[in-house]
C-alpha cells in the first residue's frame, strides 16, 4: 500500500514540475528572426540558372564592352612585369558585379568607373544572366561553365535582398561559414569548391592568413575551359625550335605546326602586324592571336584597346596560312588591392567603403582581392581555368573619423571642471 502511494505522489511530482515547465516556456517570447543565410556548410554548390528574363542584345552588348574595356586597361597595368600575362576579364568583372550590386555612394560609383558597368540595373543585371546562362549552355563540343558563390559569416546580419539578388541574376548562392572560430577551415572549404569547379586547376586560392576572424563575407567566381581545335596540329610535326624572347635573346620552344594546302583560317595583316583566328571545334569559340611582326610588343600594347582589337576584327578575311604555334602552359596569381586603387576605386578598400546594399550599415570593406588563372595550349586543343575571390571584413572599433584643420577654425581654451573660458581664438591664417 505504501508503495503505491509513493508511487503517486512521484507521477503528481513529476507532473506539477511539467506543467510549470511548458507554462513558463510558453510565455517566453519568440526571438525575432534574423536576416541571415540560410544554406547549410558544403563544399559543392551547384550551378543554376539565373533570371535573364528582359536581357536584351544591346544590354548583352553593354556589358561585353564594358568587360572588354576593364580587360585591356587591366592589361595595361600587368603589361610591364617582366612575365607571362595571363587572367580572365570575366571572373573578376563578375566577382566585381556582385560585390558593385551592394555598394553605394562614392564607393559604387568608383566600382562602376574602372568596370564599366551599366548603371541602369534593368540592363545590367539580366545582361550578366543571359551571359551567365550562355557559358553554362548544354550540349557543346567543348567545355565550359562558370558558378558563383557567395560565402558569409553564419548569423551575422546581412539584407536578404542583396543575397536573393546575387541569386537571381549571377547565380550565386549562399553558404554558411564561420570564420570567427574556424577560420582556417572555411578557408578550405572555399578552396575546395574552386577545384571543384576548375576541374582541379585553381588550387589554395586564398593563402593561408587572408581569412581571419574578421571576415563576414567573400564572393568568388570560378570559370573552366577546355576545348579542341577545329583542325588539330599533328603531334608528329611538332618540333624544337628557337624562339626569341627579345632582340638578343632566344630560348627552345616545342613549336606546332599547320602547313596543308587545306589549312585556312580567318587572317589579317597591318604594316606592323599579323592577326590569326584558330577556332575550336564548334565554331562558337576561337583564340585570337596578335603577333607583332617586330620582336617587341611596344607597339602593339601602346595601340592595344576595345576599339582597336573590333576594327582589326572585322578585316579578318579566310585565308590560307601556314602556322607555327608554341605549346605552353603556365599559371598566374595577382593580389589585386593595390592594383584596382590605382586605376580608380580606393574607397571599397577603405574605412569609408559603403557596402550598405549588403547589410544596411556601412560596416564592411575589401580587405582583398584575390585571381588565380591557369592556361596550357598544345596540339589538341587549350585547357583554361580562372577563378577570383573578393574577401570582405568587418571594421574594427566602427568607422575611423577624421578630423582634418585644413580651413579656418576657433578655438577655445577652457577650465575642463567649470567649463570656464579662458581664452577664445580663431585662426584663419596660421602661416601669419
Amino acid at each position: 500500500m505504501n508503495r503505491k502511494i509513493i508511487t503517486i505522489i512521484i507521477i503528481i511530482i513529476i507532473a506539477v514540475f511539467l506543467s510549470i515547465f511548458f507554462y513558463d516556456f510558453g510565455k517566453r517570447p519568440t526571438p525575432m528572426p534574423q536576416i541571415t543565410t540560410t544554406t547549410s556548410i558544403t563544399s559543392t554548390i551547384s550551378i543554376t540558372t539565373a533570371n535573364d528574363s528582359g536581357a536584351t542584345p544591346e544590354g548583352v552588348n553593354s556589358v561585353v564592352n564594358s568587360n572588354n574595356q576593364f580587360a585591356f586597361g587591366l592589361y595595361s597595368e600587368y603589361k610591364s612585369q617582366k612575365s607571362n600575362i595571363f587572367f580572365s576579364p570575366y571572373s573578376i568583372s563578375t566577382a566585381l558585379a556582385m560585390t558593385y550590386e551592394g555598394a553605394r555612394g562614392k564607393t559604387a560609383e568608383e566600382i562602376q568607373s574602372v568596370f564599366h558597368f551599366p548603371k541602369d540595373d534593368k540592363i545590367r543585371r539580366p545582361a550578366f544572366a543571359k551571359i551567365y546562362n550562355e557559358i553554362n549552355k548544354k550540349d557543346k563540343k567543348y567545355k565550359l561553365s562558370t558558378a558563383n558563390a557567395l560565402w558569409a559569416q553564419k548569423d551575422y546580419q546581412f539584407l536578404s535582398d542583396y543575397f536573393s539578388l546575387t541569386e537571381k541574376y549571377y547565380g550565386g548562392k549562399v553558404t554558411n561559414l564561420d570564420f570567427i572560430k574556424d577560420p582556417e577551415g572555411s578557408r578550405l572549404t572555399i578552396n575546395s569548391w574552386v577545384e571543384e569547379q576548375t576541374n582541379n586547376k585553381i588550387k589554395d586560392l586564398i593563402p593561408r592568413g587572408e581569412i581571419d576572424e574578421l571576415t563576414r563575407l567573400v564572393l568568388t567566381n570560378a570559370i573552366y575551359f577546355k576545348g579542341n581545335w577545329l583542325k588539330q596540329f599533328d603531334k608528329n610535326n611538332t618540333r624544337e625550335q628557337d624562339f626569341r624572347v627579345s632582340p638578343g635573346k632566344t630560348v627552345k620552344a616545342q613549336m606546332m605546326s599547320l602547313t596543308g594546302e587545306e589549312v585556312r583560317f580567318n587572317y589579317t595583316e597591318t604594316d606592323k602586324l599579323q592577326i590569326l583566328e584558330l577556332p575550336y571545334d564548334g565554331n562558337e569559340l576561337s583564340m585570337l592571336i596578335l603577333l607583332p611582326k617586330e620582336d617587341t610588343l611596344n607597339y602593339l600594347e601602346e595601340s592595344l584597346d576595345a576599339e582597336k582589337l573590333s576594327e582589326w576584327k572585322n578585316n579578318l578575311t579566310e585565308e590560307q596560312v601556314k602556322v607555327y604555334l608554341p605549346k605552353f602552359k603556365f599559371e598566374t596569381k595577382y593580389f589585386m588591392v593595390d592594383t584596382l586603387k590605382k586605376i580608380g576605386m580606393p574607397t571599397a578598400f577603405s574605412e569609408y567603403a559603403d557596402f550598405s546594399g549588403m547589410t544596411g550599415k556601412k560596416d564592411l570593406f575589401i580587405s582583398q582581392v584575390i585571381h588565380q588563372a591557369f592556361v596550357e595550349v598544345n596540339e589538341e586543343g587549350t585547357e583554361a581555368a580562372a577563378a577570383t575571390a573578393v574577401i570582405m571584413k568587418r571594421e574594427v572599433g566602427g568607422r575611423i573619423k577624421i578630423f582634418n584643420a585644413d580651413h579656418p577654425f576657433i578655438f577655445i581654451i577652457q577650465e575642463k571642471k567649470t567649463g570656464n573660458i579662458l581664452f577664445l581664438g580663431r585662426v584663419d591664417d596660421p602661416t601669419i
